[in-house]
């Protein structure tokens, strides 16, 4: 019996150079892990069984028998190392590990294999750079498959994968897979579209797209995928946006100089009021005292 997860888990992507060493790990229980399985799925091929561990037996199929490829026990887990890695290795490989009558899939990778000296006829290119959205709102992403002559216009069959790389996450994870056929095709080129709804910022990351074609796997440079959550308007026709943050700083500054004002204007009215109420006062005196002294006079 074969279980699988409940929520399939998605397949990491790393990218490796050609003749680069690649080492993938297997945990695995000490109390459950009696049978081990080490399996390898090329791009458009059925599964292959790499190598089997039977109550700690390594036994490797006979087509993986190179001495480039081993596989090893660690403490708690298994190592499968690929030394000098080819084209021909290019792959998904993943483990499955458990009981006799139950086992389940433990972990998987894409391991994609670059050749940085080959010149190509085609390349990918990726559009926008970046993007910025309302969480609930939705995000176009282009994948374009480029070609430098005419003759080679969306050359053969092909398939186009798109990964999600999270903050946080060391590899890209796959996310979908398009058909043969190109959404749109265009004068030396074909594009691809990925539209996706951006709930909350477990999917923003990095978005990127692979297109498998003549025998080789063309990544793009990727598509930053942000949220933003207070979308105020546009500053400028360059679309930056003002910052909350600045916006009640700046409430609040007007708020202080409006205090500051009404202040002033209550201490300087007071000290006119006192100054007022003391020059009535003298008066008052004055005109008091002028009297009695005409009073005086007026008997003598």
């Amino acid at each position: 019996l074969i279980q699988t997860a409940e929520v399939p888990h998605q397949l990491t992507l790393t990218v490796f150079e050609l003749g680069d060493n690649f080492t993938f790990h297997c945990p695995v229980s000490e109390t459950e892990g009696k049978y081990l399985y080490w399996y390898k799925q090329s791009l458009g091929y059925m599964v292959q069984t790499i190598a089997a561990v039977v109550f700690g037996k390594i036994t490797v199929s006979e087509q993986f028998k190179d001495s480039r490829l081993t596989v090893t026990k660690g403490d708690t887990q298994y190592f499968l190392t690929i030394r000098n890695v080819s084209k021909e290795d290019e792959a998904i490989y993943f483990c499955q590990s458990g009981a006799a009558y139950s086992q389940s899939f433990i972990n998987g990778i894409f391991l994609a294999v670059i050749d940085r000296n080959q010149q190509k006829s085609v390349n990918v290119k990726q559009s926008p750079e970046t993007a910025s959205v309302q969480p609930g709102g939705s995000v176009t992403l282009q994948c374009s498959l480029l070609s430098k002559n005419k003759e080679d216009q969306c050359p053969g069959e092909h398939s186009v994968y798109w990964f999600r790389a999270g903050s946080g996450e060391s590899h890209p994870g796959v996310i979908y897979t398009h058909r043969n056929s190109s959404d749109e095709q265009e004068e030396r080129s074909c594009v691809y579209s990925l539209s996706k709804t951006i709930q909350s910022s477990s999917d923003t990351g990095t978005y990127y797209c692979a297109v498998v074609t003549c025998g080789e796997i063309l990544f793009g440079e990727g598509t930053k995928v942000e949220t933003n959550k207070c979308l105020l308007g546009n500053v400028s026709d360059s679309g930056s946006e003002l910052d909350p943050v600045v916006l009640v700083l700046g409430v609040l500054l007007a708020c202080c100089v409006t205090v500051i004002a009404v202040l002033i204007f209550y201490v300087n009215q007071r000290k006119v009021c006192e100054y007022c109420k003391g020059a009535m006062s003298d008066s008052h005196h004055l005109g008091h005292d002028k009297s009695t002294v005409d009073q005086s006079n007026d008997l003598v």
